[in-house]
């Protein structure tokens, strides 16, 4: 099965894997099924399984404090969460929860463990994921912090769009539920912020929101109000 990448340089840790050992990865633990809302990791627990996602996506938060919590990052088939406990690195640093329906496989430290040592490339291949999703993390703080909120939103919306957009109608339906909240969190800014900042992207409709997903109506507007290059311009 090949995934697909997420965004320009960034792809599914299956398909950086040769097929031989993709093969033998994805035989390892057990399959499971989660519906919307189920709770895949809890934050702060000691467990110590891998977890191989397979198909639909998941949300990856830590709590800030009691009144607030950080969308840390997406991750969708091919991915895999939970492998910082896996390496033996403490408790979970953060909550995994299902965006919808999700077949993962989970893969028991005891059983993952020996098949790294017998397979270098897989290896070596987590260990490429962890300091990408190190670098990615970092970049994106870096980068937003020297942006207004609107220009920080649009951005993070072209990420989504490029990373999880599907084309419908002239558009593209960003095919993640989120809420206010946690658009404010990945932006790094105030939920009233995100709220006047969305409002003014509907009005100039390159957006629409609502009960539905985000569509994005003008990705060239949109990639404009990011202060991006536009293709073809």
């Amino acid at each position: 099965m090949t995934h697909s990448s997420h965004a320009q340089d960034r792809a599914a840790f299956l398909d950086t894997l040769p097929p031989e050992a993709r093969t033998a990865f994805t035989r390892l633990g057990t399959r499971c099924r989660y519906v919307a809302g189920d709770v895949l990791i809890h934050e702060g627990d000691h467990a110590q399984e891998l977890l191989v996602l397979h198909e639909g996506l998941v949300k990856v938060t830590a709590r800030l404090d009691r009144d607030r919590v950080w969308l840390m990052d997406i991750r969708v088939a091919g991915d895999l969460v939970g492998e910082v406990a896996a390496m033996g690195c403490g408790p979970r640093s953060a909550t995994v929860t299902a965006c919808g329906d999700v077949i993962a496989t989970v893969v028991p430290r005891d059983e993952l463990e020996p098949f790294l040592r017998a397979g270098p490339e897989t290896s070596l291949a987590v260990s490429r994921m962890l300091c990408d999703w190190l670098r990615r993390s970092d970049g994106l703080r870096w980068e937003l912090g020297g942006y207004p909120v609107p220009v920080r939103l649009a951005r993070v919306l072209v990420e989504l769009a490029a990373t999880y957009g599907k084309p419908e109608r002239n558009s593209l339906r960003i095919d993640v539920n989120l809420s206010q909240s946690e658009l404010a969190a990945l932006t790094g800014a105030g939920t009233r912020s995100v709220q006047a900042a969305l409002a003014r992207l509907r009005d100039k409709n390159i957006i629409s929101t609502g009960s539905r997903p985000t569509y994005v109506r003008d990705l060239a507007g949109l990639r404009k109000a990011a202060g991006l290059s536009v293709p073809g311009i």
